[in-house]
């Protein structure tokens, strides 16, 4: 079959052929229609994230949209190695499906159900979110943080607050408060902490941060500063700005209310994240979710792994 092949841990996926996936029990065959690639998608692929399995050749992609042996459109997670989701067919546990509901094309699917999954697990398995809260999104332009503004609105949020780097994209987001900040600009981490104060001050139940960064230690700073019994939940979900590592002194957490957890693939169980891609997928078919997609063909692989994440590529089988 043919197959977007990862032949060494780093280097990116070659089209080429790849024995198909002989069913074995407990799995079930998908043909695939269409997959999404994605920042964790492309890392775990490489061999270069810690949920990668690390042996070669295998078939990229780790999630996707197709169909089963009776027709039925599935979205499918994780399949079983060596193959991906970016092949004609894969084979995937038979507890690692999700049907489809007809409000949605599987193009949209693809593209929605990894980010708005973590933002949705972030928020109501990892954050504890309840109707009427208010929600800071850092990075809130990217892919997953837009996606978690049109989430928190979905599901009641009472005020949204974003940040991120771009005013503008920040703006078109239409949350209810929008704050803009400059890391590398002189004082910027500093006139973002003096930024966030007031927004605190009048109380954020729960941060999904995309970013780390410096810009997350300014919002805890700007939590540790400000005289309140509201526990704050900052939920690290992603580390976009490229500091995996910060230098976060005890004494912001020993002084605060902040509840600091992590949201992901080790911290949130399978079924957790199967129940809320299944969200994401009826909250989009009623029209409350919406992603913009660039669509390619396997054939064009090598434009897909090097297109940008936004709008979202989205390979077609």
């Amino acid at each position: 079959m043919m197959a977007a092949i990862v032949k060494e841990k780093g280097t990116p996926p070659v089209l080429g052929q790849f024995d198909p996936p002989v069913v074995t029990e407990g799995h079930v065959i998908v043909n695939v229609s269409a997959t999404a690639l994605s920042r964790v998608s492309k890392f775990r692929s490489l061999g270069m994230h810690y949920s990668s399995e690390g042996n070669f050749p295998m078939v990229a992609g780790m999630d996707g949209v197709g169909t089963l042996e009776d027709g039925t459109r599935v979205y499918f997670a994780l399949p079983a190695w060596p193959y991906g989701s970016l092949a004609e067919q894969t084979m995937v546990s038979e507890k690692l499906l999700v049907p489809l509901p007809d409000g949605i094309d599987d193009v949209t699917a693809a593209a929605i159900a990894n980010p708005a999954m973590s933002s949705w697990a972030a928020l109501v398995f990892k954050a504890g979110f309840k109707p009427g809260q208010t929600v800071l999104i850092n990075g809130a332009t990217g892919a997953s943080g837009s996606l978690a503004v049109q989430i928190a609105k979905g599901l009641g949020a009472k005020k949204i607050i974003v940040t991120g780097r771009n005013e503008s994209k920040l703006q078109a987001l239409e949350a209810d408060k929008a704050i803009s900040f400059d890391m590398t600009a002189e004082n910027g981490q500093t006139s973002f902490e003096h930024a966030l104060m007031p927004v605190f001050a009048e109380g954020v139940d729960v941060v999904l941060d995309y970013l780390w960064g410096d810009s997350a230690i300014a919002i805890m700073s700007a939590l540790a500063k400000i005289n309140t019994d509201r526990a704050t939940r900052f939920v690290s979900i992603g580390t976009a700005a490229g500091q995996e590592s910060i230098p976060l002194p005890s004494s912001i957490l020993r002084a605060s209310t902040i509840e600091l957890v992590g949201s992901g693939g080790k911290s949130v169980s399978k079924a957790d994240m199967l129940s809320a891609v299944k969200g994401v997928f009826e909250m989009a078919a009623n029209g409350q979710l919406a992603i913009s997609t660039t669509e390619f063909a396997l054939e064009a692989i090598e434009a897909a792994w090097n297109a940008p994440l936004t709008p979202r590529p989205v390979i077609k089988v």
